[in-house]
């Protein structure tokens, strides 16, 4: 069966500066022993967060400005690092709908898709732009629309991207791989019967 179609994410931001935030950052390594997802939302970025308060700072996860953000601004190369996909799991699960920035890494990308969390991609410009935007004014809505390819911003207007695939995945529906086999388990099944090592090699002389 086909999930909902993911179109659309709207509310405020939340700006995180800073190239190459790797996994390990935004969910360290020690809640990867969780049996669920459940509650990773209130650990991420949790050592960050952690320095930035011994340095007499607020973190962007800590800033009350940024309360109840659903788009999170990030810079190049996010979610890098390991290929954990507890990194994205405790974006959504904190209340992310989505993540706008220059680049990410390959298997971050992949993993966020897996779950329904969209990233789209500005040039540098365009984004710092938006991040000093939202920082003057955290209570500016956005608004992502996938089909149009933009992001709004009150007055002012971004044109995103997304890799084709991954954008007709979210339009469609189809952004999770198992519901996809779920949807034609029939064939899956007739194709599982006719591998030796799935259904059992055949005796030997």
């Amino acid at each position: 069966m086909s999930l909902p179609a993911i179109r659309r994410a709207s509310g405020t931001a939340r700006p995180l500066a800073g190239d190459d935030i790797d996994t390990d950052r935004i969910i360290p390594a020690r809640f990867l022993v969780s049996v669920t997802f459940d509650g990773l939302g209130a650990h991420a970025f949790e050592d960050d967060r952690k320095a930035a308060k011994a340095r007499g700072e607020v973190h962007p996860f800590d800033d009350a400005r940024f309360s109840g953000a659903s788009l999170l601004l990030v810079n190049r190369n996010f979610g890098c690092g390991s290929s954990r996909e507890h990194a994205p799991q405790a974006l959504l699960r904190g209340g992310i709908k989505a993540v706008v920035g220059e680049s990410y890494s390959e298997i971050f990308f992949g993993n966020s898709v897996a779950i329904g969390l969209p990233c789209v991609t500005l040039p540098h410009e365009a984004m710092a732009a938006l991040q000093k935007l939202v920082a003057r004014d955290p209570a500016r809505m956005l608004a992502l629309d996938l089909e149009t390819r933009t992001l709004a911003a009150g007055e002012a207007a971004f044109e995103v991207a997304m890799p084709e695939n991954a954008r007709q995945a979210f339009l469609s529906g189809h952004w999770d791989g198992t519901s996809m086999l779920l949807d034609r388990f029939e064939a899956v099944e007739e194709l599982a019967r006719r591998l030796p090592y799935v259904a059992g090699f055949p005796p030997t002389a």
